[in-house]
């Protein structure tokens, strides 16, 4: 299928498709005589796990760091993280964005909790 109806299939755009093939995470798809991308089914579920990565907070510098690895996700049941051994998994990589989040979370809870000091400050004096 062509690029267009690839992206639809995968729930994303064309646009997304190309700069995932620019970044690494997707390999180059073949190219019709005219030139033209053809992508089949295992590019589509490829597509469809990158998308999910991302929507989970990872990011495409993160995927990049193990493009590899992600058609391993494509299987189903996809192997566990870590499973594969080594370094070359993805636990690492989810490690570190968890501790990126939790990092975040605890910023955001303090920066809370001074807005809810503040308020009440405020609604005492009212």
């Amino acid at each position: 299928m062509r690029i267009g109806d690839a992206a639809a299939a995968a729930g994303t755009t064309a646009r997304a498709l190309r700069l995932y093939e620019e970044r690494g995470l997707l390999p180059p798809p073949v190219r019709s005589p005219s030139g033209q991308r053809v992508y089949g089914p295992a590019e589509v579920a490829l597509v469809r796990v990158i998308r999910e990565l991302l929507g989970l907070g990872l990011t495409i510098e993160d995927l990049r760091t193990r493009a590899d690895r992600l058609p391993l996700l494509t299987q189903d049941p996809p192997p566990r993280c870590g499973s594969e051994g080594g370094t070359g998994g993805f636990a690492p990589v989810v490690d570190r964005r968890i501790a990126a989040l939790d990092a975040e979370i605890a910023r955001l809870t303090r920066r809370r909790d001074e807005l809810a000091k503040l308020s009440a400050g405020r609604t005492r004096g009212l």
